[in-house]
This record gives C-alpha cells, structure tokens and sequence, in this order.
C-alpha cells in the first residue's frame, strides 16, 4: 500500500491545507502528470486517480527533477506541503516542500478504475464505497482498505503529546510550520518564516499631510534563495530597528503581504511584506542556520540599456577581460575615502562592460580576480546598478553578491563560448555600441532632447547633480593646437609619466612599463540652429567623432601635418547625437558650465523623420 497511489490523497490534501505535523498524515502518494519547468521551479498537476490538483514543486526540488528521480507519470510521496488559495482566480496551488520518489514513470496515468480476479467485478470509483472488507488483487493491483478517519490535531496536542515538559523554545522549535516565501500571497491566514536579514536599510524619518513619522526596510532571504522585502513603520520600526541584524536568521509571523510597488522594490518578488506592532519576531539562535542559495537571473549585456539610471537590479555573468589595480575614491558628502576597482566582463553576445566594486569586494574579491586574470574566469554578479558612465557601466552594492567561476549551467554554457570562439572574437563595448532606436541597447537618444540654447542659458544647471541631456548638433571645430591626448598606462588607462631613464611610470598599478597609450582629451565646438557650446569628450567617445585613435592622429601629426589637419577638417559639420552631462566648475575664479559628452551616436534619418514628425503633432495639439 505504501507504494501505491493513495485513492483519497487529493480530498485529504483539500482538507488540510496547512497540517500541524507530517507525522499525522496518511501516506499522500500521488502520480505526477504534465511535468513542465516555470523558472527556476517546476510545476505538474498531481493525480490520485479521482482527483487532480495543480502542483509546485520548491526550488529544492529542481534537482530531483533534473536528476531524472522525479519524472513525468511517476509517483511521489508528499511529506510536507502547503496550500494556497488564490480567490481572484478561484484555484488552488500544491507547493510540495518535501517529498520522497516512490515510482519511476509509470507506462500511463493511473486510474481508480481495478480489475479484481477474487470479487470478478470491476470496481469504479462509486462502488468502493461499499467494499466492507478486504479485497487483493493477484497482479499488481491496490490493497482497498475501509475508509480511515482522519483527524487533524491542534499545536497545542501536538506540542503536548510529544514534547511532554520540554522547554518553550524547544516545543516552539518542533511544532512551528515553517513556510518557504514562494508559497506567500495576500489572501493567506497565518503563516511563519524562517529567513535570513540578507541586507537591512537606515532608519528613515518621513513627513506627509498625516504627519511625521519613520521607516526603514529589510531584505529576507529564505532557504531555497526566494527574496522578500519588509517595511516597518513608526512603532513598528523603532521595536525592530534593533532587533533585525544583518545575516543573522529569524522566525517572523503575523505579517502581512500587498502587491510589491516596483517604483520602491528592487527585490525580484511580486509581494511586499509589512510589519507591525503585533507581529511576532523571534531570532534562530538554538537551531542550525542556513546559507541562502544564492539565485540569479541574467541580463546580457547588450540588454542592460532600459535598466540605465533606474531603480530595478540587474544580475550579470561574464568572462573577466580585464581587471584594474585598486584605487582610493574620496565621497564629497563625508569626505571619506573608499577603495574602488573596476573590472571589465563579457558574454556571448560580444558586448564588454566596465563593473565597479567598492570596499570589501574591491579590497578581497577584486584582489583574487587580478591573481587569476590570466585565466579569463567567469563571474556572476547579483544585484548591481546600472549606470550612464560611458554610456552604460554597472556598480555594486553593499548587498551585491559576486560568485567566481559558479557551478551553473549559464557559466559552464559561457565557458564553452569563450574557450571555443569567444576569446578570438572581437569584442566592443556596449555604451560605444548605442542606437538611438535600439529597443534592448541604451536609453534613446531622442529622450530629453533640447537645444544648446536650452543649456548654456541656465547656469544653475547641475548645481545639487549632474544633469543629462540629448542633443543633436554638427562638429563645428576643433582646435587643433591643444592638447588632444594624455600618455596612459596600459593596463589602468590612467595617466603615466616617464621613469627614470626609459620607461613610463604608473602611479596607479606602482609598476614601470616600457610602453605606453594615448588616451583623448578632446575639447570641441558644436552647433545646432539655436546656438553652439563648448563640449568635452573622452576616449571613446573621441575616437567615434575623429573616426581614428589617439595613437594614429599622433602619427599623423608626427610624420605629415597636412593629413593631421585634414582628419580634424573631415570631423566637423558631421551631426551626431549626443548624451551630454551639465555640472559647474570653476576657472580662474570665474564660474563656467562643464558639458562632457557621455555618449554619441550617428543620426539614424529615419527615426530622426519619426521624431520630428511627433514633435509637430504635439504642436499642433497644444494650438
């Protein structure tokens, strides 16, 4: 009978959406049917041979699956499980937590209906009700029973019957029902979770129309890697502020959930979680902790462009290309110093990005990245935030994860393309690769769009921050007796000067090398019809605009002053759209506006022709 599927696990399943205890279950032996994956998870409806319910098997699970342990047509034993009623849909959700296989793929879907050779009847689903005995089968048929009772039993039995004169902590430990953050929603009475504080917030003072107030927020992480984030407001706050600690696990109860507000969650959940005075928060501290699984989901990086300067994390993987020395950046706002480094990764879809790790991954995990460069090994990083610096870059957190050379499918796939191709490929960067119709590349160009008149006639601009703007101009000028290039380190693209006796000297990498780069500078002149500014641009960006590089326009002036001229005279009246930052500065005690050019692009007519002719619709609207 053990072995077999269990007629009634369905209807005892229903009425027991959230047993106290597994040990007063029946044996729940169900038939797996229509195995399919969503996400990281998979799904299948489970079969009794009367009933089916629509199943989830947790993430823990995967590999059971993966394995070929778990099949489609097999059977499994359900030991713990929770059920979630979902009213706006009118269905119910079967997440199996735990689970043991019992049988292999059967040869079809099992069904009630037996053939018996000691009763000679067919026995149909109606009829059993009225076997008063036992009846066997010789074959491999069900051992028919008559109907158990089955009586569920309260904590407090449990807790009495089993734990005898326990300690509280101890009984608590043993009868609370622990549910994994996937099987959460709304409409769910009490629950219980056993997370871990994977990054807390600051304690945040707040005013509105209803008052003042304050708040702060927490990310949960559970066993199988689900994420959650938690608010607390006001009393609620300044009761937990103290108690939550980072990386330390908890049981937390009498919660509620809501539809997660994205414009404020960067955690990847549909829900978002509060808490209040009444909710009951209980530190682990006599059980075995647990390490989060750390879940990822990847973003190429040739599609990070709609994730520029929003709030939404990104989780990349790439092969490491290059990797900077660290350095000391000064933060205006406490006029401390933090240690940066930035390391440069790509992926199959040929496009390079710059990532820039702070503090302790900088000092510790950067340090074991450039010992192993040479390798070229492949990294993930979860929840980084993707920046316009050079037209995209990407910066991590205090609560980003890096994993070197991780054990998944993603990284051994990557590998494979690197060893094979990827390293004999060239590769470009993705902000040098911009299109200004790009759906899946950078921010468009023909967002923001004003006129130089727009920006040089208000000064204020980027007094608090830097301001960003599009702008479509022509090349007017450019002065060609200024110091166009710097001599840059090879490895760090910083600024070298020559050694003692040959050489050039680095004080960033603190190494003497025999050769040297030129990087661009480059001051230019541009125009539109409402007037023209001064912009400054940098290497790559320079390098689009005068078509060649530092290096090659040195030869030039070098060896023919006549081509050097020439290039520069090909570069103006060529338009270009470009993404321009706006901050102050000042010069000789005169205060000026800086626009440096973050990013360029070639005109594309035809979207050009598209957005003038939205621009004279909203003309003729406004009239």
């Amino acid at each position: 009978m053990s072995n077999m599927v269990n007629p009634d696990a369905i209807s005892i399943i229903l009425a027991n959406p959230s047993p106290d205890s597994s040990s007063d279950l029946p044996d729940l032996v169900v038939q797996v049917l229509d195995l399919k994956p969503t996400g990281n998870r998979y799904m299948f409806t489970a079969s009794d041979g009367k009933m089916k319910l629509k199943a989830i098997l947790q993430s823990s699970l995967s590999s059971e699956v993966v394995s070929g342990n778990i099949q489609n047509l097999g059977l499994v034993r359900v030991l713990d499980y929770t059920l979630n009623d979902i009213p706006t849909k009118n269905e119910k959700y079967l997440i199996v937590t735990k689970c043991d296989v019992v049988s292999p793929a059967l040869e079809a879907e099992y069904s009630t209906v037996l053939k018996t050779e000691a009763a000679g009847l067919v026995l149909k689903p109606k009829e059993e009700e009225n076997v008063k005995v036992e009846v066997k089968s010789e074959g491999p048929g069900i051992l028919l029973k008559p109907k158990q009772e089955f009586v569920t039993k309260s904590a407090h039995q449990i807790v009495h019957e089993q734990s005898g004169n326990m300690a509280p902590t101890a009984r608590m430990a043993m009868t609370r029902r622990v549910h994994p953050l996937v099987s959460l929603n709304p409409y769910q009475g009490n629950w219980t979770i056993k997370v871990r504080v994977t990054s807390k917030g600051n304690m945040r003072t707040y005013k509105n129309v209803r008052g003042e107030g304050c708040v702060f927020n927490i990310e949960l992480t559970d066993e199988d890697g689900t994420q959650i984030q938690a608010t607390m407001f006001n009393d609620a706050a300044r009761k937990f502020y103290d108690k939550f600690q980072l990386g330390k696990v908890y049981y937390i109860s009498k919660g509620t959930l809501k539809v997660a507000n994205k414009q404020f969650n960067t955690v990847k959940n549909d829900y978002e979680m509060t808490l209040n005075d009444n909710s009951e928060v209980e530190e682990v501290s006599s059980e075995a902790a647990f390490i989060p699984e750390t879940k990822f989901n990847f973003v190429p990086i040739d599609e990070l462009g709609p994730y520029v300067n929003g709030r939404e994390l990104v989780d990349v993987i790439g092969v490491v290309q290059s990797v900077s020395p660290t350095i000391s950046i000064r933060r205006k706002s406490n006029n401390e110093t933090y240690p940066k480094r930035e390391i440069t990764i790509a992926d199959e879809t040929k496009k390079t990005v710059v990532v820039s790790l702070w503090s302790d991954l900088a000092t510790n995990v950067g340090q074991e990245l450039l010992d192993m460069a040479d390798k070229s090994p492949v990294v993930a990083i979860k929840s980084l935030k993707v920046g316009d610096f050079q037209g995209v870059s990407l910066s991590a957190l205090s609560k980003s994860v890096v994993v070197i050379n991780p054990e998944l499918p993603e990284a051994k796939k990557l590998r494979n393309w690197f060893d094979s191709e990827g390293k004999e490929t060239s590769l470009a960067s993705v902000g040098a690769g911009l299109s200004p119709t790009s759906k899946t590349g950078t921010q468009s160009m023909y967002s923001d769009r004003v006129f130089l008149s727009n920006i040089v006639s208000n000064p204020s601009l980027g007094q608090e921050k830097p301001a960003f703007f599009n702008v479509k101009a022509y090349v007017s000028y450019v002065k060609p007796d200024q110091a166009m290039w710097y001599r840059a380190c090879k490895t760090c693209n910083r600024k070298v000067t020559e050694a003692i006796g040959t050489g050039y000297w680095c004080e960033s990498c603190q190494k003497n090398d025999a050769q040297c780069s030129l990087r661009y500078i480059l001051a230019l002149k541009v125009s539109d019809p409402s007037g023209e500014a001064w912009l400054s641009a940098f290497n790559t960006e320079a390098e689009k605009i005068l078509g060649c590089t530092a290096d090659e326009l040195d030869k030039m002036k070098s060896q023919e002053e006549s081509a050097f001229l020439m290039k520069l005279k090909e570069a103006t009246w060529a338009p270009h759209l470009f993404r321009v930052s706006v901050t102050p500065h000042e010069y000789n005690n005169e205060r000026r506006q800086r626009i440096t050019v973050r990013a360029v692009a070639s005109v594309d007519y035809a979207a050009e022709s598209k957005y003038l002719l939205e621009e004279v619709s909203k003309l003729k609207l406004s009239q």
